[in-house]
């Protein structure tokens, strides 16, 4: 037992991140009541800790090859913890945002030394069991985090999603600094500050653009100036990472069609199977009067369940020749459950109609997670063994941010069009309202001759705008699975997949 231990304490810290980035989905309209929040800070509670992961796991791989990585792994739990204290003591949205995005840097520290850790814990076919388990728990962590919120913030508050990871990290303080090798071998690698910089720019310049474009429209001077930046600064990442020695990403890699694959799979799969769970949260709350728990469990309990079940059932069997087919395949089937899901929405539906949309993309993502990153791994000479690793979370997290705001768009648009046509004052304001969690006060604030019809004209509003979300994210599920599953194809000049995890260097 005692040789899985570092297994343990690699794997509590990367439940714990993981966690994160949807614990919060729940407690998204009892945030707003309690901090008298706008649906656009919502937005960025969310989005802010994905894109901070997204931004800096490259960059912080990089880092600790430089200054070890155990040393980073604890620096960045230490930080994450700290952060969890300020999200759960903040006053106010904006302190609440702020150590939400330094969450996401402590858990950008944690996440990218996870591969040298592993790898320097297990050799051989130990290791490959490592990575069967820790991709096991990698892809059941995001879909149990709405569960884990409900549960807290109905029986304590919502501070408590965040109070929570203080003593898990204590613990996996205590078991890294026992358990993990010593930082004896660093790697004198050169740091890409130039490519950090650009790729946070274009990707937190992207993700602003489309949350304001939600908020004023696509027409609105800010979010079109967001979107320009974003364009140079990732033009300018482009030719950085061109030029540079050692780049932060070799752009080479992307001739390599299962690595392009996989940063797809990475994207789409964050996207289509998470970045929803936000908009079914606040319709289960606010419109359909659930509480915290009832919601996480309608919300999320299928597909945790079918997830966790899928990658520990067929988890090992999908690596080697099977994981292209797992990792399209399973993009597809996330896609295929959530059109069920916008299928199932319609009239008074409550969180049933979702189960069955749910359970697909559970399979889905049970499929694919388990073998992403060791399939991009393995598609890259060993050297980059790492750094495809990396890229791929990157991919991941950047997919829940851009989802998140895309679809937060589409959501308030809907809502928008579909109050538009009857005699509802300020519209637009009404339809953020909603989408924030503040339906029961808009209804309570109405006449009470005009509650009940308010009542049922917001809920059928909802409803179709959840089902258009859903069919959004359907959609792009679908054409990604498709256009993965013809990419990733076995190919005579590519490694294969089954060389990969025992091998993998970290960059």
């Amino acid at each position: 037992m005692r040789k899985w231990w570092p297994l343990v304490t690699i794997s509590l810290g990367t439940f714990m991140l993981l966690v994160d980035v949807t614990i919060v989905n729940v407690a998204l309209p009892d945030m707003a009541e309690n901090l008298k929040t706008s649906f656009t800070s919502l937005q960025w509670v969310v989005d802010i800790y994905a894109l901070a992961l997204a931004a800096l796991l490259l960059g912080a791989g990089t880092i600790s090859d430089r200054v070890g990585h155990r040393r980073i792994y604890l620096l960045g739990l230490v930080l994450f913890a700290v952060a969890s204290l300020g999200s759960g003591l903040a006053p106010n949205s904006t302190v609440l945002i702020v150590a939400r995005g330094l969450q996401g840097i402590g858990g950008a520290a944690m996440f990218a030394t996870t591969f040298a850790l592993l790898n320097a814990a297990y050799q051989g076919r130990d290791r490959g069991t490592a990575y069967g388990i820790w991709g096991a728990i990698g892809g059941a962590a995001a879909a149990f985090g709405p569960i884990v919120g409900g549960v807290l913030t109905q029986t304590l508050s919502w501070r408590w999603i965040f109070f929570v990871n203080l003593p898990i990290s204590a613990v996996t303080v205590f078991l890294a600094w026992r358990v993990l090798s010593a930082d004896d071998q660093r790697r004198a690698r050169r740091l890409d500050p130039t490519g950090m910089i650009t790729f946070t720019v274009a990707a937190a310049a992207l993700t602003y653009g489309l949350i304001l474009a939600g908020e004023h429209g696509w027409s609105d001077g800010v979010a079109i100036g967001s979107f320009v930046l974003a364009v140079v600064a990732l033009l300018a990442f482009v030719i950085v990472e061109q030029r540079i020695r050692e780049p932060m990403i070799d752009l080479g890699l992307l001739r390599n069609r299962t690595f392009t694959g996989s940063l797809l799979a990475g994207l789409f799969l964050s996207l289509a199977a998470f970045s929803g769970l936000v908009y079914t949260s606040i319709w289960l709350q606010s419109v359909k009067g659930l509480g915290p728990i009832a919601a996480g469990l309608g919300g999320g309990m299928a597909l945790s369940v079918a997830a966790f079940a899928t990658s520990a059932a067929v988890g090992r069997l999908l690596h080697g020749k099977y994981a292209a087919a797992a990792i399209g395949g399973g993009v597809l089937l996330i896609g295929i459950g959530d059109v069920l899901q916008s299928v199932q929405l319609r009239g008074d539906a409550s969180w049933p109609a979702l189960t069955a949309g749910l359970i697909l993309v559970g399979i889905g993502v049970g499929m694919a997670t388990p073998v992403l990153s060791s399939t991009a791994m393995s598609s890259v000479a060993l050297s980059r063994g790492g750094m495809a690793a990396g890229a791929v979370n990157t991919a991941r997290q950047l997919g829940l941010a851009i989802g998140i705001a895309v679809l937060g768009t589409v959501f308030t648009s809907r809502i928008s069009s579909r109050l538009s046509g009857h005699s509802v004052t300020g519209v637009d304001g009404v339809a953020h309202a909603v989408a924030g969690g503040q339906a029961g006060k808009i209804i309570g604030a109405a006449p009470a001759g005009q509650r009940q019809a308010l009542d049922q004209l917001i809920s059928g509003a909802t409803v179709a705008a959840l089902s258009l979300v859903m069919l959004v994210a359907g959609i792009a599920g679908i054409v990604a699975g498709l256009v993965i599953a013809v990419l990733m194809r076995p190919a005579s000049n590519q490694v294969e997949p089954s060389a990969a995890p025992a091998e993998a260097v970290p960059a």
